[in-house]
């Protein structure tokens, strides 16, 4: 198979690819591309119960009002953040 890029951008995205992760051509940046693509569709398709729950739990929060105020965002995350460190 043969593929021809013809948008200039895209071609300069790959071999940023193939520099960043050393890659020895461009058919070795892409299969390492399609591995990590298809490592995170599993992991997403394994969790996907789990990531639902947490969802609907939030939505469920958010409708009972326990939602944190925009003007308090930056400071709990920050909070959040320095607890986690």
């Amino acid at each position: 198979m043969n593929i021809e890029i013809h948008d200039t951008a895209l071609e300069a995205r790959i071999q940023k690819q193939i520099q960043a992760t050393g890659s020895g051509s461009v058919e070795e940046a892409l299969i390492r591309l399609l591995e990590t693509q298809e490592e995170q569709d599993r992991w997403l398709l394994e969790n996907r119960a789990v990531i639902n729950a947490k969802i609907r739990r939030g939505i469920e929060q958010l409708d009972r009002g326990e939602g944190i105020p925009e003007d308090q965002l930056d400071a709990h995350l920050a909070n959040l953040k320095t607890q986690s460190e």
